[in-house]
């Protein structure tokens, strides 16, 4: 059975994205960008929500051709192509770079991917997580927490219905007062 994990770049007040889907405070170190492309080069699949995915296949499938690029974003353009990546979407109707479209119920499909075996999953965009969320598929949440307010915005967790007991499995810091806080679901 395959691990899922929600990570994501959070304010201090829980949010992913500020107002307006403003993610300027997010902006990594070198060094937080390296465990972030270390994360990616390590997963076995990638679940996107449509607008996250619209965010990221925006950017990455040809910033290692941009003037400039520098050698770790030409390392994550090349790891995140390569990634085998899943989105969910109804509004979509092609995606390219490795990646497979699911029109379909999304909790339905992520369960049956949790079954399959294979390396682990990675989940991103707020809606997509809530919904694997409430079903209680996540088995992991790394919180990568930035010393900003953004006042509101998109929020890291939904509202749940029953209690998710956690256990605290690392801690790091990062430049910048960024603070990476992995927790496991206990079961």
């Amino acid at each position: 059975m395959r691990k899922l994990a929600f990570a994501m770049n959070v304010s201090l007040d829980g949010y992913t994205a500020a107002p307006g889907d403003n993610l300027g405070w997010s902006t990594p170190s070198d060094e937080l960008f390296q465990w972030w492309s270390d994360r990616v080069g390590s997963t076995g699949l990638a679940l996107y929500g449509r607008r996250l995915w619209e965010t990221m296949s925006s950017h990455w499938p040809t910033a290692d051709q941009q003037p400039g690029a520098t050698p770790a974003e030409i390392e994550f353009a090349r790891r995140w192509r390569d990634m085998p990546k899943v989105v969910f979407s109804s509004m979509k109707s092609t995606v390219d770079w490795n990646t497979r479209l699911v029109a379909g119920d999304a909790v339905t499909e992520i369960t049956r991917l949790k079954a399959d075996d294979g390396g682990s999953m990675d989940i991103g965009g707020a809606t997509l997580a809530a919904a694997a969320m409430r079903a209680g598929l996540i088995d992991e949440y790394a919180i990568v927490t930035h010393p900003v307010l953004v006042g509101g915005g998109t929020p890291f967790f939904t509202t749940l219905d029953n209690c998710v007991n956690l256990s605290l499995i690392e801690t790091r810091m990062f430049p910048g007062g960024v603070v990476l806080t992995r927790y496991e679901t206990r079961r």
